[in-house]
């Protein structure tokens, strides 16, 4: 084999550039499993030195079967790179994993994928063959449990890849069309609205606590008597609960209305909101 086509296959077989496998195999005296051995450890090299860097861009990848939907977000530093074809589908294979694994991060980054490297053996390969940072951020699983999973993406960069993801789950006694329109706008609606939570007893105590702390700073400039900042305060925060509050919020598609309005409104046996998420690249 001559060294041009031995440098054509530690390419191919790699994914490292002309000149790292050139380098590697003069280092190797053209043997190609030395060579490789050279690349992954250089390949680790470069990675740590690149992680050090921000990773703000990147995608929310989406798989789903029967049982269950999950969303994945793997990061990178810019969105040129977000759109990079080996990235694209890189993630794509990822996210079916992450739906096998249940969003269970340690689990994901042990899995074999297609080449029988590990995810995490892939994603060091694939930071020394980009160039940037990448990692894997959040990641949730919804489970069909007497329920029935909706999504929504929002700017899509390819198939089921996108910059906002949204899964909710609806369940009740009935199973039509109706219920499916209901929770494909569902979907929508909290992609628009970003709430924290389905009811306003369900927003957790620490994110209340931060916000009357917010409240009180604003008001206690405002030169007012204690007994009125007391009132006005508590009408800001009850009026942020009914805000970040799934069922109290103002439906989008018909802003008069709240969700729970609307809800009782489609007359669906035993309709009810099971759970939802909304992940956002940035956010």
């Amino acid at each position: 084999m001559s060294d041009l086509e031995k440098i054509k296959s530690l390419r191919q077989s790699t994914g490292a550039g002309f000149k790292d496998c050139s380098s590697a195999l003069k280092e190797s005296n053209g043997d190609i499993d030395k060579a490789v051995e050279i690349l992954r450890i250089k390949g680790v090299a470069k990675a740590s030195k690149k992680m050090s860097r921000d990773a703000k861009e990147g995608v929310m990848a989406l798989s789903s079967d029967e049982d269950k939907t999950s969303v994945l977000e793997v990061n990178c530093e810019t969105d040129f790179v977000a759109k990079n074809d080996d990235f694209i589908k890189f993630v794509k294979e990822l996210s079916d994993l992450n739906n096998l694994v249940g969003s269970d991060i340690e689990k994901l980054k042990k899995s074999k994928m297609k080449n029988d490297s590990s995810v995490e053996e892939n994603l060091v390969s694939m930071i020394s063959k980009i160039g940037e940072k990448i990692t894997l951020g959040r990641s949730k699983t919804l489970k069909n449990n007497n329920s029935k999973n909706y999504h929504y993406l929002h700017s899509v960069v390819q198939d089921n890849l996108s910059k906002l993801a949204v899964v909710v789950s609806v369940s009740s006694n009935e199973n039509n069309e109706k219920v499916d329109l209901f929770g494909k706008q569902l979907a929508m609606h909290i992609a628009a609205t970003n709430p924290l939570a389905i009811s306003s007893d369900k927003i957790e105590s620490n994110i209340i606590e931060k916000e009357k702390e917010l409240i009180n700073e604003e008001l206690k400039s405002s030169g007012k008597p204690d007994e009125i900042i007391k009132k006005i305060g508590l009408g800001k925060i009850n009026k942020f609960k009914e805000e970040a509050s799934l069922l109290t919020q103002e439906w989008v598609m018909e802003p008069k209305k709240k969700v729970q309005d609307i809800i009782n409104e489609l007359k669906i046996d035993n309709l009810k909101i099971v759970d939802f998420f909304r992940f956002k690249i940035g956010e």
